[in-house]
């Protein structure tokens, strides 16, 4: 890209700006690359005419020489171009991939080449064919063969007509023996200034792939202004990706389509691994990236299976990047080895192994797994291989202590705590104003009872600061948690399992002249014995003795167990990573790569098809690791599906839409956003608002030039065609929903797009990087229960052992060692960011993924808002009338910081969902 001087009609600086200045890039011919065309103005077309910034550029490229220079000057009818390739190598390679890159740098030699081919925007006006420049092959593949470097920059020149026009697109033929990955393309030479391919992606051998791979260059383009030249290119490349819906996808295949999620059961293995296909009438959800794998042997209907460590297919794009997949190797590895002691110790010991004191859980960030538990030399008697991996392993197996611990180790039994969390821990999305009293269930009373709820005033009435029931809800002074409904159908069957207990929960909090949230009332719901019968129901109120206050921590805990099951299956994986996928896949199959609104959302896509990929593998699957950490146990999955067929919908997914549907805002047009907080001090959504609006701002901003009224939006068939496989196909269980959005404005339009990035950046941070921080200490939010809280009148000889020995009860009600371990080590890899995360303000190529100018520097405008918010947020972390932010022993509310360093830092908005 051309600098600002030369925009104005002034002399082209003595040195291009995209000369690489890292010491891992090479080119041939140093000196005499350094200029170009010195003594010429630099011509853009007339709608690249803009005034620019000066432009800090990441990726390098080269610059054509002065010998080119030279030529055309001599042959005025002819113009010899450079292309400048940068390709991004491995940083890592084993002796096989090191081999393969020699043998392809000797073939090189002979003409195996990498090979370009340049085509124009134009057409001949004649003939009306595409402008081609001819094949040209990279020159120095072999010269470079042992160059190293992260990145290496190859040159090929092309020979056009001055009439040649724009460089629209260049095709890509690669016949070496593996893959490389591509990064960039530029072209440089021509009048107009330096011409930007930013491709990102791999090119197969075509032994993979025989076609030419096509990449555009960043001008964006809507359909309808598709020059000439590009017009047969772009349907082509869509054709290509969208593939033809048969057939076994290969890894370096780089096709997207549909299939529904029939692949988490292995009915092979057995009857207990078998699990229902979710998507279809009988269980509605979003659908998946299909990989064609053959059926199972006894289920037609189901997938077979591809266990780890074998990948599982997605497009090839969509793959993990050496930095990522490192950093998440890494990161398996440490849960693996988290893992394995407990592991071992279970199959060799039929003993439960349940901590037998706070002491040992302290223990685990101590001196590691090897606790002083009555198992360590039993373990090393039989096992001395587990001595050897604790000697050489030690800082691997020893956890990290959990921020939640750092400030005030028993925070967490306090319960102005377990109020802050609704509002500012892991999950501060399920917190609702309560509207009526007693609350109401929605489910069929004919099969579970009355739907009022068991609460009554009396209960309450004595924790609400002198008000009365009326004036409290009148005074908007009540909330509540209610898992009530989405639990209690499951509770059966639950219940049946062995160390599995659990109830239907509903939380009442009063909301304190401070502003912090006080719980007054828990109800504990178990379903009728049979329809007609009586429901049982527990509810407990705030200690006033030592017996209350211990079954008031296990009704807490209970209340803990139901909040992570609903975090993890409902908010966390379902409503951000499985409700994104289908927009991901539909983008990709209907938004050519020139389109402005797959430019938009290029960042937001990254990774994602990837990590719900391993997820499918290793998470959600029959008996992975959210069955085994998690209260449902196999009915986890169900209960995701239940709550995306009676409650998902699209149109109140937004942060706004959201907060109003639970009573938590009001509209109000004197506020900042035309929102009034019903709590003050509510740290998600105050954080949350300020990215919001940054967001929608940025996309009104970068869409209204392309869209400028509605017939503009209408008329667009690759955006359209976009929206409708999103929803008819992707979503197409809920296809006939009447609440769906339309698509027919800019402001639809500019709506829809700002709920996307919200989900893929800001909502899937806030509820995924505090799980191990905020939740990695397991009393305090317990995955799974064990046992009930103990009732004199149904269980007395329950209720005895209770009151004989409440410690070991609560923690006998814990997970034991094996669930607790396996589920803080997974936590912890979850809760990490990557060396290579990118996140909300940033992209690749910043100032090159698109040439519309305006866009840039509105990106860059979008970019100094999110420092903003993070210094705004640093100010409320600090601000001592902020009680649930700030005080002694509080943890500052960072999960919405945009920005974070590498590793588990509970801060960060990432761009996309991306782990």
């Amino acid at each position: 890209m051309a600098s600002c001087k030369a925009v104005l009609g002034l002399p082209i600086i003595e040195k291009s700006s995209f000369i690489p200045t890292s010491s891992s890039i090479f080119l041939r011919g140093t000196k005499q690359s350094m200029l170009c065309f010195n003594n010429s103005p630099l011509i853009f077309p007339l709608d690249q005419r803009r005034t620019c910034r000066s432009i800090k550029v990441k990726a390098p490229v080269a610059s054509v020489s002065e010998e080119v220079r030279k030529k055309v000057v001599e042959n005025p009818r002819k113009l010899k171009v450079r292309a400048a390739m940068t390709v991004r190598r491995k940083n890592k390679e084993d002796f096989k991939e090191a081999l393969v890159k020699q043998l392809d740098a000797l073939t090189d030699k002979i003409g195996r080449n990498v090979v370009l081919e340049l085509i124009s925007t134009d057409v001949n006006p004649q003939t009306r064919i595409q402008k081609k420049s001819g094949e040209a092959v990279i020159k120095d593949w072999y010269e470079k063969k042992n160059v190293k470097g992260e990145r290496v920059v190859y040159t090929a020149e092309f020979t056009v007509d001055t009439a040649f026009g724009l460089p629209g697109a260049v095709t890509v033929l690669n016949r070496h023996q593996r893959e490389f990955f591509l990064e960039s393309i530029t072209i440089e030479g021509f009048e107009f200034g330096p011409v930007h391919f930013p491709c990102n992606s791999w090119v197969q051998s075509t032994k993979d792939l025989s076609t030419k791979r096509i990449f555009f260059s960043n001008q964006p383009y809507l359909p309808s202004e598709t020059p000439e030249g590009l017009k047969e290119l772009r349907e082509k490349e869509l054709k290509e990706i969208r593939g033809n819906g048969k057939g076994i996808r290969k890894l370096s295949d780089r096709v997207y389509d549909y299939a529904t999620y029939n692949d988490l059961g292995n009915p092979d293995k057995g009857p207990e691994f078998v699990r229902p296909i979710l998507g279809g009438k009988k269980m509605p959800y979003p659908r998946r990236c299909r990989t064609g794998r053959p059926p199972t042997d006894t289920d037609l209907l189901a997938e077979s299976r591809v266990e780890k460590p074998h990948p599982v297919y997605v497009p090839r794009d969509e793959a993990f990047e050496e930095l990522k997949q490192g950093a998440f190797s890494a990161g398996r590895l440490k849960a693996v080895l988290h893992s394995l002691i407990p592991s071992l110790i279970a199959t060799i010991s039929s003993d439960k192994h349940n901590f037998q004191g706070f002491h040992d859980i302290d223990l685990l960030y101590k001196e590691g797994l090897l606790l002083k538990m009555q198992i360590q030399d039993h373990l090393l008697r039989k096992l001395p291989i587990v001595r050897k991996i604790q000697e050489s392993s030690e800082g691997l197996l020893r956890y990290d202590t959990p921020s939640i611990l750092l400030k005030d180790k028993f925070a967490w039994l306090r319960d102005d705590e377990f109020g802050r969390q609704a509002l500012a821990g892991i999950n501060p999305v399920n917190i609702e104003k309560l509207q009526v009293f007693p609350p109401i269930s929605k489910l069929d009373p004919a099969i579970y009872g009355p739907p009022e709820s068991a609460i009554t005033k009396q209960h309450i009435a004595g924790n609400l600061n002198g008000m009365t029931i009326e004036q409290a809800l009148q005074e908007e002074k009540l909330f509540m948690l209610d898992y009530h409904d989405i639990y209690l159908p499951f509770i059966d069957r639950i219940n049946a399992m062995e160390d599995r207990k659990a109830y239907a929960t509903r939380t009442i909090y009063f909301l304190t002249p401070l502003g912090t949230m006080k719980p007054v009332a828990i109800e504990l719901t178990l379903p009728p014995p049979s329809p007609g019968l009586p429901r049982p129901t527990q509810v407990l109120t705030p200690p006033c003795d030592a017996t209350t206050n211990w079954l008031w921590q296990l009704a807490k805990a209970h209340v803990g167990s139901n909040d992570a099951g609903v975090h993890q299956l409902v908010n966390h994986w379902l409503r951000t990573h499985a409700t994104m996928e289908p927009f991901i896949l539909a983008a990709h199959r209907q938004l050519s790569a020139m389109h402005p609104v797959f430019k938009l959302l290029d960042p937001h896509m990254r990774y994602t098809l990837e990590i719900n990929a391993l997820a499918r593998q290793n998470l959600i699957n029959a008996d992975g690791v959210i069955e085994s950490c998690f209260t449902p146990g196999p009915y986890c999955m169900e209960i995701s599906a239940a709550y995306y067929d009676k409650h998902w919908r699209f149109d109140l997914e937004g942060l706004p839409a959201d907060l109003i549907r639970r009573g938590m805002a009001v509209e109000d047009a004197t506020q900042p956003h035309g929102l009034r907080l019903v709590i003050d001090d509510y740290p998600y959504a105050n954080d949350g608002l300020l990215i919001w609006f940054e967001i929608e701002k940025w996309v009104r901003t970068y869409i209204k030039p392309y869209y400028p009224n509605p017939g503009s939006v209408r008329s667009d068939p690759e955006l359209q065609s976009w929206y409708n496989e999103s929803v008819h196909v992707g979503h197409g269980d809920k296809r006939h929903a009447s609440w769906w959005p339309q698509l027919s404005t800019p402001d639809d339009l500019i709506a829809i797009l700002t709920t996307l990035i919200w989900l893929a950046s800001a909502q899937h941070a806030a509820l995924n990087f505090g799980q191990y921080p905020l939740g990695g200490y397991v009393p305090s939010r317990p995955p799974v229960m064990r046992r009930l809280v103990p009732d004199s009148a149904q269980d007395p000889k329950d209720y005895a052992e209770f009151l004989g020995d409440p410690h070991k009860y609560f923690l006998a009600a814990m997970p034991g060692v094996l669930t607790a371990t396996k589920f803080m080590a997974v936590v912890d890899t979850l809760s990490t960011h990557s060396p290579d995360e990118e996140y909300l303000g940033e992209r690749q190529q910043p100032h090159t993924w698109t040439a519309d100018k305006e866009a840039v520097e509105a990106f860059q405008e979008f970019a100094v808002a999110m420092k903003e918010i993070e210094e705004e947020i640093g100010n409320r972390n600090r601000d001592t009338n902020r009680r649930n932010r700030c005080g002694a022993g509080v943890l500052p509310y960072e999960l919405l910081v945009p920005s974070s360093q590498p590793g588990v830092t509970c801060r960060g908005v990432p761009n996309s969902v991306s782990i």
